[in-house]
């Protein structure tokens, strides 16, 4: 039986309560057939006055440089250039679904890969990556979301293993796992920070044998060094992410953007600075084109202090919120010290 998890946890950024309804799997034996049946269905031509408006949607200011979402499945290898991630498939794995693109508070759907046949002890995994700058949860890291989680589960499903660290590939994930009685399926839920996102792997099966032998798997997982389930800064061949850089304390010029259409969605906006204080690089996780433009001319003349890490000027990421900050999910009600204020680095209004 073909098991569906494509919207397990896409939706938990938005709300508490979109959290669990986002980790109901559909069961769909028939979901192969009926891709194919849309791919074959005949094409319908709009009137001839209908006018076609791009929305917001994910951009770069330059094609060269990684993004998260550029992730690819090929030679049967999931590879991430921007978490620095390669795993090679297992054996008959294929990449199943396209995520979508990322949501207004960094959420990433980077991969679901899955066997090529199915059958009664079928298995899918889930990439996923939470930019950890704009999420509106109250956690700081992979650790703290996935104790999140785990906290939050509704009463239909059952907790197997609370939120433990685990070593995969040589590095230290968090691990926990549930169930659900009724749809007998359990849930395996590896978490790390790269670069100041969560990542998590989540495997679903009926069978724990099967899900076992796959967190096995993930040891031929290449990641970068010095990341585990509660640090992940970058450095080294990547910038150093931090949040709340874009500061006025470190600003030396700043020009705000010019709108000239009224918006209400926010922008997140993710920008490395070089060893000089520029921005060299501007990543739009999701922003309609005028918002973009407007935000680009204004960040081309902003101008940073070098930021020095032991006495050397080295790249920096962070993030800014453009327009209305978004409401954070009520605060933990078992560690409320972990509640950031706000879903982002810098808001600017």
């Amino acid at each position: 039986m073909k098991i569906r998890v494509f919207c397990f946890l896409f939706l938990v950024a938005s709300s508490a309560s979109l959290l669990a309804q986002s980790q109901t799997p559909s069961l769909n034996s028939n979901s192969r057939d009926s891709a194919t049946s849309s791919a074959q269905r005949p094409l319908t031509k709009l009137p001839p006055e209908t006018i076609l408006v791009r929305g917001a949607f994910s951009s770069a200011s330059d094609s060269v440089t990684p993004v998260p979402e550029s992730g690819t499945v090929s030679q049967d290898a999931f590879t991430d250039p921007y978490f620095g991630i390669n795993y090679p498939l297992p054996r008959d794995w294929f990449q199943e679904y396209e995520g979508p693109p990322p949501s207004e508070s960094g959420l990433y759907v980077l991969a679901q890969i899955g066997p090529r046949k199915d059958g009664p002890d079928s298995a899918s995994m889930l990439i996923t990556a939470q930019d950890l700058f704009f999420t509106p949860l109250p956690t700081t890291n992979a650790l703290e979301l996935n104790q999140f989680l785990n906290d939050h589960l509704q009463d239909y499903y059952k907790v197997e293993a609370a939120p433990t660290p685990m070593k995969i590939a040589g590095r230290t994930f968090s691990f926990f796992s549930y169930w659900s009685p009724a749809a007998e399926l359990h849930w395996y839920v590896l978490a790390i920070d790269i670069r100041c996102h969560a990542l998590q792997f989540v495997l679903t099966s009926r069978d724990t044998k099967l899900l076992d032998s796959l967190m096995l798997d993930l040891n031929r997982m290449k990641l970068p060094a010095d990341v585990s389930a509660t640090a992940g800064e970058g450095g080294g061949s990547v910038p150093v992410c931090i949040k709340d850089y874009a500061q006025d304390s470190n600003l030396v010029d700043r020009v705000d953007p010019i709108f000239t259409e009224h918006r209400f969605s926010p922008v997140p906006v993710r920008i490395i600075i070089d060893t000089q204080g520029k921005i060299k690089h501007i990543h739009f996780i999701s922003a309609f084109p005028d918002q973009a433009k407007a935000i680009s001319d204004a960040l081309e003349q902003w101008k940073f202090k070098p930021y020095l890490r032991d006495g050397r000027p080295v790249e920096v990421e962070t993030g800014i919120l453009f327009g209305r900050v978004p409401h954070p999910v009520a605060p933990h009600p078992v560690a409320p010290s972990a509640v950031t204020p706000r879903a982002t680095g810098a808001a600017v209004r």
